[in-house]
C-alpha cells in the first residue's frame, strides 16, 4: 500500500540468516547450463529496483542479453581486454593471472548488463550537483540487491570488468547517454564456496578490520 506505515521488525534469526547470505554472496564464474526461469529473472530485477537512489531518480538500465551476436562481441571484448591486462603483470604474478578464471561468458545462460542513464531528469536533479557520480553509484547499489537476492534464490552471478564499456554499449546498441556499470552473468552455480575464488587461489586474502575502519575525534 502506498505510503504504508508499520515498526519492521527482524529477529535475530534473520539477522543471523542476513549474515550468511552476505558470506555466501560470491563471484560466479563456472555455471550449470539449466536455464533461468523469466519469471524468476523479472522477480529478481524487480528487487533490485527496490534499491536507494539519489533523489529517488532510480537511474538504473537493465538489458538482457539473449542475441547469440551481441554476447560474442562482448566475448570478443573480454578476450582482448584480458590479453592487455596480463601485460601488465610479469613474473609470478602473471603466472598466476595467467591461471585464473575470470568470467563464465561462454557458460552462464544469462547475460545481464547494467547501465546507468545519466541523462534521466527522474529525481530532478536532488542530492547529484555537488557529486554527480551518485547516479553511478545508485546503480551499484542496485547490483549488490540483485546479487544478494539471486543468491537467496540458489542463483549465481558473476560480474565481469575487464571489458571495454563503449565496445559493450556498441554491441548492444543502447543510447550513447547510458554508461555502463555492471556485466553480470547469471545461472546455477556448479560449485559453492564461502571463501571468495581470488583468496582461494592466493591473488588476495581479505584485509584485517583495522585496515578499512579509522575513527576520528
Amino acid at each position: 500500500m502506498s505510503g504504508q506505515t508499520g515498526d519492521a521488525q527482524f529477529h535475530h534469526a534473520f539477522q543471523v540468516r542476513l549474515s550468511e547470505l552476505m558470506r555466501w554472496r560470491r563471484d560466479v564464474r563456472r555455471f550449470r547450463a539449466d536455464p533461468v526461469d523469466p519469471a524468476a529473472l523479472r522477480s529478481l530485477i524487480e528487487i533490485a529496483a527496490l534499491s536507494p537512489s539519489v533523489g529517488n531518480s532510480q537511474p538504473w538500465r537493465f538489458v538482457h542479453v539473449a542475441s547469440a551476436a551481441m554476447r560474442e562481441a562482448v566475448v570478443a571484448s573480454f578476450e582482448r581486454c584480458n590479453a592487455e591486462a596480463l601485460q601488465a603483470y610479469d613474473g609470478e604474478r602473471a603466472n598466476l593471472y595467467a591461471r585464473l578464471k575470470l568470467e563464465g561468458l561462454r557458460e552462464a545462460p544469462v547475460h545481464l548488463a547494467v547501465f546507468c542513464d545519466e541523462q534521466t531528469q527522474d529525481g530532478h536533479g536532488l542530492g547529484r550537483r555537488t557529486m554527480p557520480e551518485m547516479l553511478r553509484y545508485s546503480v551499484v547499489a542496485a547490483v549488490q540487491s540483485f546479487w544478494l537476492a539471486a543468491r537467496a534464490k540458489g542463483l549465481g552471478v558473476g560480474w565481469v570488468s575487464i571489458l571495454d564499456p563503449e565496445e559493450v554499449k556498441h554491441a548492444l546498441d543502447v543510447p550513447s547517454t547510458w554508461t555502463l556499470i555492471a556485466y553480470l552473468c547469471v545461472g546455477y552455480p556448479v560449485e559453492a564456496h564461502l571463501d571468495p575464488e581470488l583468496q582461494r587461489h592466493g591473488w588476495q586474502d581479505r584485509l584485517p578490520f583495522d585496515s578499512i575502519f579509522k575513527e576520528r575525534r
